[in-house]
């Protein structure tokens, strides 16, 4: 009988470990949607590629651009040279720039 209160929270353990990992899990489709409406939507995007852990996108009008949107999204730095962005997003840029690829 006491093996089986064991068993019980061991079940228990295993199934809040769980939720707590898919709580913290990003949901990177959801980022790179923000990000296009962020850059001024999917016509105002020339073209991107990634860099390490750059994101770099040309943008037909870098005014249309929201700057502080990208920056709370969790961006760790942006420079701007013309028309182009420069987004330092880290080791989550190969993960969305597949996401983004899916949405093209």
């Amino acid at each position: 009988m006491e093996y089986i209160k064991y068993i019980v929270i061991a079940i228990l353990l295993i199934i809040v470990a769980i939720a707590i990992i898919r709580s913290k899990k990003k949901d990177f489709e959801l980022d790179a949607n923000k990000l296009i409406k962020y850059l001024g939507g999917k016509d105002n995007v020339v073209s991107y590629e990634v860099n390490k852990s750059r994101f770099i996108v040309t943008l037909n009008d870098v005014s249309k651009a929201d700057k502080d949107a990208i920056q709370k999204m969790g961006a760790k730095g942006i420079l701007e040279i013309d028309n182009q962005l420069k987004i330092i997003l880290g080791s989550d840029a190969d993960k969305i720039i597949k996401c983004i690829n899916d949405l093209k």
